[in-house]
């Protein structure tokens, strides 16, 4: 007769574990689509309005419409309102996941990652990006033309680039490729909901980008794919996460070498 502990036999990797029932209903991820989608945008709006009003020399007599139109022209404003998209995004995940009754880090996939992973990835963002930059200088594009008035108006440079290069992919990944990603997948088989879940949050990512033309939106739903793909080979938001750092960084180093 076994004395075999219920718990043992549900921890032993040889069992079959219990699929988890899924966080949201199909009708609760449009729901979350559509919410998440509005506060990508209300977050940047509010945190235009914020900075704004806070650094903008004449904000104290200017119409709030003033405030959105100088405010989103200004270097220092955008940056700093970067910032405050950061934390209210993140807060907002945060706080869905928790009310959802699910663990944060694991539902996210705050998790580490293989270090061979990570360098395969990489070494598919470095050909993605040779391939992009060659195809761009052939058809004589400027993607990176929107930092213009952004670069000339900032007080510091590096506020800039900490802005664009570190805080805004944690919050775009914490949204697409986290909160989203996550809520889709898992309404289906692990394989199908993986493609559906690609596809789906890589279309959006770049349609919200509205600073972009469509060749440059085109070229972001195969840069999202890479990041989707790297969150499935290594099970983990974080190295989408540094992925999208280096993709930033290279083009922002790109662009300060060509202003300099």
């Amino acid at each position: 007769m076994s004395n075999s502990n219920p718990t043992d036999i549900l921890n032993n990797p040889l069992t079959p574990q219990p699929k988890r029932l899924p966080l949201f209903s199909r009708w609760g991820v449009l729901a979350l689509i559509i919410a998440m989608v509005t506060a990508f945008f209300m977050s940047q709006l509010i945190g235009v309005y914020v900075a704004g009003k806070l650094l903008l020399p004449a904000a104290s007599t200017s119409s709030v419409s003033d405030i959105f139109f100088f405010g989103s022209s200004n270097g220092t404003v955008v940056s700093v309102s970067i910032f405050i998209s950061f934390l209210l995004l993140t807060a907002l995940s945060v706080l869905i996941v928790r009310l959802k009754g699910s663990d944060v880090r694991r539902y996210l996939a705050l998790t580490p990652f293989s270090l061979a992973v990570g360098l395969g990835m990489f070494g598919l963002l470095l050909l993605f990006m040779i391939g992009s930059e060659a195809l761009t200088y052939l058809l004589e594009k400027s993607p990176l033309v929107f930092i213009d008035p952004l670069y000339e108006s900032v007080n510091s440079v590096w506020l800039l680039i900490v802005a664009i290069v570190i805080v805004a992919p944690l919050y775009e990944e914490l949204v697409f490729r986290g909160v989203l990603w996550s809520a889709i997948a898992e309404q289906f088989s692990e394989q199908r909901g993986a493609v559906i879940a690609s596809i789906v949050t890589s279309v959006i990512f770049a349609v919200i980008h509205l600073q972009y033309g469509l060749y440059e939106i085109s070229t972001l739903v195969v840069l999202a794919l890479i990041f989707c793909y790297a969150r499935i080979k290594s099970g983990s938001l974080l190295l989408p996460m540094l992925l999208h750092m280096i993709n930033n960084g290279a083009a922002m180093w790109q662009y300060l070498a060509q202003a300099a």
